[in-house]
């Protein structure tokens, strides 16, 4: 045993410092220095093999959890019961309840001040633009009613833009083909919201919603709930005749809302109805996947546990549904969206309601069309 004083730390530290630059010199001076650059890179490769490895497990593994595992957990969440229409509602609303709080989580948005409205023209047309205060946030829409020829109340549709556009977009020609025009000279009303543009704001606002416990696309639901409240006791407008129609982003808004807003009795799906599963995790040279892309707003949490969109779809059912895809539109391999759709018609089918439910697979881009969203809304919309 050692009785002796001990060592100071500080000379220990300093000896330690000297002996080990001393021994460095000695291993440089022999060649030493590339045998250890070597070892330090083999080590780096050695761990970034490792890390990638790790990350393609990690990949595989939730991707054959969403995927491939899909609709075996399918059918274990969803007990349809096809006897009736009130039986197939009724056993749908677990599911329902789980799409509202898993995955939209809509806020509780409380009206604090009256409606605004001011007049707005655009593209000729004579509007209003309205504004709704829900505590710090607002609700804002174009509003308009078809000619003064129209007799009678008026079925309203709401004609939700998407994510590189705005309300007044839908009204202008390019790939929304002014289809609120088109609804307006048809003797249609139209609401159109204004939702957060661009993905970049939708990304970063979306964090904060994960964070909150809630969705963009949930709060934007309640806004435009917040909305039709107000423009519903307008005398002009039939309650029982509202429907929507989204294009891309819009489209998915009407697929999120339909399934927990009632009063919407019948909706057109523009560029947006998707086989969901691939779309959001195979990568595929046939179409883009949102996996591959800066657009992380797109992943919400519970999405593919139950919530690929035929089952979405049957949230819907037995409303009129109809779904447009262009087979030029690289958002999807128009085959899948044609095996997608299959599957969500077999919903209502089983329920004696096939013709409420449509696909128009046209030769065109990302686009809505114009003469089937029309027709469709009229047929079930119309007096």
């Amino acid at each position: 045993m050692n009785t002796g004083n001990p060592i100071p730390f500080e000379k220990m530290k300093a000896f330690r410092e000297k002996f080990l630059t001393l021994l460095a010199a000695v291993f440089i001076s022999a060649g030493g220095y590339g045998l250890c650059q070597t070892t330090v890179r083999s080590v780096d490769e050695t761990e970034l093999a490792r890390t990638d490895s790790y990350a393609r497990q990690l990949e595989d593994f939730l991707v054959d959890y969403l995927v491939d595992q899909y609709d075996k957990r399918s059918e274990l969440l969803w007990n349809r019961d096809y006897s009736s229409v009130d039986a197939f509602l009724r056993s749908v609303e677990p599911n329902r309840s789980r799409w509202r709080s898993a995955v939209i989580k809509p806020p509780v948005l409380v009206k604090t001040a009256p409606l605004h409205k001011e007049p707005y023209n655009i593209e000729g047309v004579t509007a209003e633009w309205i504004e709704l205060p829900l505590g710090s946030l607002t609700a804002q829409a174009i509003l308009a009613f078809p000619s003064k020829g129209s007799i009678g109340k008026v079925p309203l549709i709401i004609v939700q833009h998407g994510i590189a556009s705005s309300p007044e977009t839908t009204f202008r020609d390019g790939n929304y083909h002014a289809y609120a025009k088109a609804l307006l000279d048809n003797g249609f009303a139209v609401l159109v919201p204004m939702n957060l543009r661009s993905y970049e704001r939708r990304n970063r606002i979306e964090r904060l919603c994960r964070l909150a416990d809630v969705s963009l696309p949930g709060i934007e639901l309640v806004r435009v709930q917040h909305l039709l409240d107000a423009v519903m006791d307008d005398p002009r407008i039939d309650q029982d005749r509202i429907g929507m129609w989204g294009l891309s982003l819009g489209g998915m808004a009407t697929m999120f809302w339909m399934p927990l807003e009632p009063r919407i009795k019948a909706g057109v799906v523009s560029a947006w109805f998707n086989h969901r599963r691939n779309k959001m995790a195979i990568p595929d040279d046939r179409y883009s996947c949102f996996l591959e892309t800066p657009e992380e707003h797109a992943f919400f949490t519970s999405w593919l546990t139950e919530f690929t969109d035929h089952d979405v779809v049957s949230l819907i059912c037995p409303r009129p549904l109809l779904i447009q895809h262009g087979k030029k539109d690289g958002i999807a391999y128009w085959p899948q969206v044609v095996t997608e759709f299959e599957v969500a018609r077999t919903h209502y089918e089983k329920l004696s309601s096939g013709d409420r439910i449509e696909l128009d697979l046209h030769e065109g881009g990302h686009e809505a069309i114009i003469d089937s969203g029309i027709r469709f809304l009229s047929r079930w919309l119309g007096k």
